[in-house]
């Protein structure tokens, strides 16, 4: 069995989003060390956009120069280690502002690529990838979509193909989510394929299909594991709470039903799921 390890490289996108050091700069750089101790690579999916803010405001605010080359020194760093990196997308830095202290974001009618036209699509799409590939000075053609929010793929099918980009890691098979900000639905995904061809639809293979998915694992949580979660959070949030030091986005009624019912989420080693990999991983292999 192949396994795959992906991380996002973001900060939060809640009040407050946190700190580059603390939810970026430094978990990446324990990340890195464990992986060159155990010779294995991992593939970060870079939220461009705030690179891009970065840049745009250091005019005004010379301070985030160094936050910049900071950030990139460190993508550098991680491709000389033996790790990939690849385009994320959260085109909500799109409306971002930075007043000296903290960013402003406005998360609504922008968090996802659906919610932009055609064109503006295309401008974003294409520009996050230059910019991307600017940086790291090598080429990219695989993505994961913000907030796994990637529906309809038709949105952006034209010109992933226009810019190059092949492969695609945004499905968690089994999971649906549609509240004020996120829209996805893989319920219909295959459940039994750790890749598969698809053209126009990310849950419907086609063999003939332009792009691959690399799905992300999938998995149902018993009601019990975020009642421990939700109480070990707040009585160790250092051991059980994800890295980093800002907020999520608010997703109304999400909590409620973590703690009513058994609900699909995606696999990760961050905090407490990272009690369930052994499990999993043992699920997958069978």
């Amino acid at each position: 069995m192949n396994v795959f390890l992906t991380m996002d490289y973001e900060l939060f996108f809640g009040d407050p989003s946190g700190s580059p050091e603390r939810c970026m700069l430094d978990p990446t750089e324990k990340l890195m060390q464990l992986a060159q101790k155990h010779n294995i690579g991992i593939t970060y999916f870079v939220d461009v956009g705030y690179l891009i803010q970065l840049k745009k405001h250091s005019t005004d605010y010379p301070e985030l120069n160094g936050v910049y080359d900071k950030i990139v020194a460190q993508l550098h760093q991680l491709l000389e280690t033996g790790n990939d990196i690849q385009l994320h997308i959260h085109p909500h830095w799109e409306a971002a502002s930075y007043d000296g202290f903290k960013w402003n974001m406005s998360i609504d009618g922008n968090y996802k690529l659906s919610d932009f036209n055609s064109e503006e699509i295309v401008a974003i799409v294409t520009s996050y990838k230059e910019a991307l590939e600017q940086i790291i000075d090598r080429k990219v053609h695989s993505f994961r979509a913000g907030g796994w929010c990637l529906q309809p793929f038709s949105l952006v099918k034209e010109v992933f193909k226009k810019v190059g980009i092949k492969y695609d890691s945004t499905v968690f098979p089994g999971a649906a989510l549609k509240t004020k900000h996120y829209a996805f639905d893989f319920k219909n995904a295959p459940k039994d394929k750790g890749r598969y061809r698809f053209e126009d639809d990310l849950c419907v293979v086609n063999p003939e299909g332009s792009f691959t998915e690399l799905p992300i694992g999938g998995w149902k949580y018993h009601p019990i594991f975020y009642w421990n979660l939700y109480v070990k959070g707040r009585i160790k949030p250092d051991l059980h709470k994800m890295m980093g030091d800002g907020m999520f986005i608010s997703q109304e009624g999400r909590k409620y039903t973590h703690l009513s019912k058994p609900s699909w989420d995606h696999v990760s080693c961050d905090g407490y799921f990272a009690k369930c990999l052994p499990k999993i991983t043992r699920h997958f292999l069978h």
